[in-house]
């Protein structure tokens, strides 16, 4: 048997699984109180603003993935924000910047994971947002203990706190310091918005509105209300970009009246007998579908190599090696096709092309084989984008120039996983199953603690998702006011038959994705069990241009975990890989829940890396 840290949970009622054991079981509590998936997650997700408050918040993003049994079209909720109408090329030129910052509040996009929780809750849930809210509220005016990351998080960034973002120090620091780890943490200016918003909401029961409606009387306060007014207000104050300069934002109340969360189609790949579901090319999703067709365009059909995902009797037939993230073979390939796949994503994937490439022509089976062909016995160190199509790419100008670590101040946003393999924190994520058949994946970040000055009036820091933007124009990811700037948060579904049997995500910025190929080739085609999957070693690639401040790339660098086998990590340096490596257990926070649509039988697991994962159920 595969070596595990804990079971895979099974039961028949429900499950959630979440990068934090408070939000995993917030989530479980709307199942037993009769709820769905959709209000489970709705739950998990305003829990994690409150106790990872480092890793993400309400004006952060999210964008989420839905399917259920009698609805089983995977639809993606974007809950990605646009840039604002002031955020313009020759506005940043005008203040001397030659590239969006990686925090403060001209890297703010506008907020969008609070619009998007209420969204699905009001389209998909059942219950009310009081009750979904209550677990959020609890922990905001009650207090939570803080997390040792959160609590050096705090601690890189307490002189620009103490000297500049002073309304940040009074939050977070405790006699100019960082709360030692375990401290009862507050937030009650966000409990206060919080009850302010739900005040709405039982204003509109007590007039005898609708469920929905009193959702969508929540929703209007939000954004035409007291919180896009006092965003306004404090954005026009002028504080340090990092280690930049001082300048204030340009985000408007305007800019967050007109904000709308939008139900999408998402972008789908047939794969090894399954589906996988992602967002569209205004995320990152659709290098994870490039990535799992070229490997089966080396390794051939993978129908049938696993026999179903959730299904606890699976029969394990052995993978091709070219399909094996544990063989020295599946690294090399998983990892070149990921720089083929990157290098892509630098010139086709985002919101910004008048004229953009569609999904199903970066997908394409003669194109995703043509660029399979592309992988050869070393290990590459060039930027090749290719040209579905026919479309000549191009590659912003400064994403060409900037090889090595760079320098990246405390503030910089989602710094994942450094050179030395050691995780700073980056984001969250959240994965639902009902004993209904519906599934939920989500992967909420942004305006978490030091990507902007708190807002005392509302309990909350805005986000910095426009560092992800180029002012250099005609790109994909150019910035655009009223653009959505691309996205790394990549959460994934699954389905078997048309039917949803699988829902499952991690954070990590540029890794995200990448950490799932490994988990999905060794639980769709390795046949390994949901836990089995998320225990075995992980690696990643850095040999692209990162998408946050200072967009660096490392040519030639992937980082692994040791448990891999020093034969392996040997053989892969034979190949020309700079391997990095990162420990027995640093890569990846895989969350992931399933449902087997024969016996109703429902499964879940979490990442025991970091010791803050958990998934529950029953």
């Amino acid at each position: 048997m595969t070596f595990t840290t804990r079971p895979t949970l099974t039961g028949t009622v429900g499950m959630v699984s979440s990068t934090h054991w408070l939000a995993s079981q917030a989530g479980m509590r709307m199942l037993e109180l009769g709820g769905n998936a959709a209000d489970g997650a709705v739950a998990a997700g305003f829990v994690l603003q409150v106790v990872e408050p480092h890793l993400n918040g309400p004006g952060g993003d999210a964008p989420i993935i839905v399917a259920s049994a009698d609805d089983p079209e995977p639809r993606v909720l974007c809950g990605q924000g646009p840039a604002p109408a002031g955020a313009t090329p020759e506005h940043f030129a005008s203040v001397g910047l030659d590239r969006v910052p990686g925090s403060g509040p001209l890297a703010t996009a506008v907020p969008g994971a609070v619009q998007a929780w209420l969204v699905l809750l009001r389209d998909r849930g059942t219950l009310s947002a009081r009750t979904v809210l209550e677990p959020a509220l609890h922990y905001a005016r009650r207090g939570h203990p803080l997390l040792a990351q959160a609590s050096a998080t705090i601690d890189r960034v307490r002189d620009l706190f103490a000297e500049d973002w002073t309304t940040s120090a009074d939050q977070w620091l405790v006699d100019g310091s960082a709360p030692p780890p375990g401290t009862l943490v507050r937030n009650t200016a966000w409990a206060d918005t919080l009850e302010r918003l739900l005040a709405a909401e039982d204003g509109a029961v007590r007039d005898g509105r609708s469920r929905e409606q009193g959702i969508d009387a929540v929703r209007r306060a939000w954004s035409h209300g007291f919180v896009a007014e006092a965003l306004e207000v404090f954005s026009r104050r002028a504080f340090r970009h990092g280690d930049g300069p001082v300048l204030p934002g340009v985000l408007t109340a305007e800019d967050v009246a007109g904000f709308e969360p939008t139900w999408e189609p998402a972008a789908t790949l047939d794969f090894a007998g399954h589906t996988i579901a992602k967002t569209d090319v205004w995320g990152q999703g659709p290098g994870l579908l490039q990535v799992l067709g070229m490997v089966e365009e080396l390794a051939g059909d993978l129908t049938g190599a696993a026999d179903g995902a959730g299904d606890s009797t699976r029969v394990r037939v052995p993978a091709p090696a070219v399909a094996d993230p544990s063989s020295v073979e599946g690294v090399h390939t998983l990892v070149e096709a990921w720089k083929l796949a990157m290098a892509d994503r630098e010139a086709w994937l985002g919101d910004s092309l008048e004229d953009p490439v569609g999904v199903a022509a970066l997908t394409d089976r003669s194109y995703l084989r043509q660029r399979a062909g592309l992988i050869g016995e070393q290990a590459s160190r060039e930027l090749r984008p290719g040209s579905p199509g026919g479309r000549e790419p191009r590659i912003a100008a400064q994403a060409l120039l900037t090889d090595g670590a760079g320098a990246a101040d405390a503030t910089t946003g989602e710094p994942t996983v450094r050179r030395d393999g050691a995780t700073r924190g980056d984001t969250c994520h959240v994965d639902v199953v009902d004993q209904w058949g519906m599934l939920v994946s989500a992967t909420p970040s942004g305006g978490w603690l030091q990507s902007s000055p708190f807002v005392p009036e509302l309990g909350l820091a805005l986000g910095s998702r426009l560092q992800m933007m180029w002012l250099e124009q005609g790109l994909a990811s150019s910035l655009v006011p009223g653009r959505r700037p691309r996205t790394t948060l990549a959460p994934t579904l699954v389905l078997r038959d048309g039917i949803p049997v699988l829902a499952c995500g991690t954070p990590g910025g540029d890794q995200q994705d990448q950490w799932q190929s490994v988990f999905l080739l060794h639980h769709l085609v390795g046949g390994l069990s949901l836990q089995e999957a998320i225990d075995a070693a992980s690696f990643h690639t850095t040999s692209f241009p990162s998408s946050f401040h200072p967009r660096a790339s490392e040519p030639g660098v992937m980082v692994a975990e040791s448990r891999l086998g020093q034969d392996v990590l040997e053989a892969l340096r034979a190949r020309g890989h700079d391997v990095l490596d990162a420990g027995p257990w640093s890569l990846g926070r895989l969350s992931a829940v399933a449902r087997d649509p024969g016996t109703g039988l429902l499964s879940a697991a979490a990442n025991p890396r970091g010791m803050q994962g958990y998934a529950v159920g029953r």
